[in-house]
């Protein structure tokens, strides 16, 4: 793959653009920044160049997201051997990520968050009985979450779908799903770069991204703490629709010009 001086200033301004806004959108609402900036960069380039463009700055904002958030060590204690399934599923992940680029994974992606949100319309996002068989449930959107952050680079849908099905209140949300993010992404990280998918001087550029991402990141935790509960979970409701659009027009605009 090309360095990033290859490119258009045009396209490294766009970058950094979508960078600094995913930034402030992880920093307010604790998560979301690859569901933000992965499509959009994706959309403008391709899915690989968008995997190594945002990795890098999405490890420094999910640092951020879980030393600024109440109730880490609680949530850690609890939730600790989530960070494990997300570990294996990112390696499992990477790895078919690299073996089979080209698989639609971002349709895949918008699929399970229509479904969810379609759960979440009929009342039934939050089950009884994965409040008694949390574990195993665990289990499955751990692995998930941690395949989907290696193929999609979003890992977020699977882990709200399991955490709001038990019942997490969103306050704990964050410190839960960041958590795995940082496991997953920290996987992603080490089985990208042990391949040839991109040469190391193209991680090395993506630092003053980072830089940019920690920026805005920290501007946006500002502003979740004056998000009550409720509104939390509408905001990310619309925030889920928001990416399954994005995920399927991206698809579209792939199949299109193919």
């Amino acid at each position: 793959m090309p360095g990033l001086e290859s490119y258009s200033p045009w396209l490294i301004a766009y970058v950094v653009i979508i960078i600094a806004a995913a930034g402030w959108v992880q920093g307010a609402l604790g998560m979301g920044f690859p569901m933000i900036a992965t499509p959009l960069i994706a959309a403008a380039t391709n899915m690989q160049f968008a995997v190594i463009m945002v990795l890098i700055p999405c490890i420094a904002t999910v640092i951020i997201s879980i030393f600024r958030s109440p109730g880490f060590v609680d949530v850690l204690r609890r939730f600790w051997w989530m960070s494990l399934l997300a570990l294996l599923g990112a390696m499992i992940g990477a790895r078919l990520f690299v073996l089979f680029p080209d698989f639609p994974y971002a349709l895949l992606l918008a699929g399970v968050i229509l479904f969810y949100l379609n759960m979440e319309r009929l009342g039934r996002g939050e089950s009884a009985l994965m409040r008694r068989h949390d574990k195993a449930f665990g289990l499955i959107f751990g692995l998930l979450g941690g395949i989907s952050e290696s193929t999609a680079n979003i890992a977020a849908p699977p882990l709200i779908i399991y955490y709001f099905g038990i019942g997490l209140p969103p306050l704990l949300l964050v410190p839960a799903m960041n958590i795995s993010f940082f496991a997953g992404k920290v996987a992603q990280f080490g089985t990208l770069a042990a391949s040839d998918i991109a040469a190391p001087s193209l991680w090395l550029l993506t630092l003053p991204l980072a830089a940019v991402a920690t920026v805005t990141c920290l501007i946006g935790t500002r502003v979740r703490s004056r998000i009550n509960g409720e509104t939390y979970k509408i905001w990310m409701r619309r925030m889920l629709l928001t990416m399954a659009v994005i995920l399927l027009a991206q698809v579209a605009y792939r199949y299109l010009n193919g």
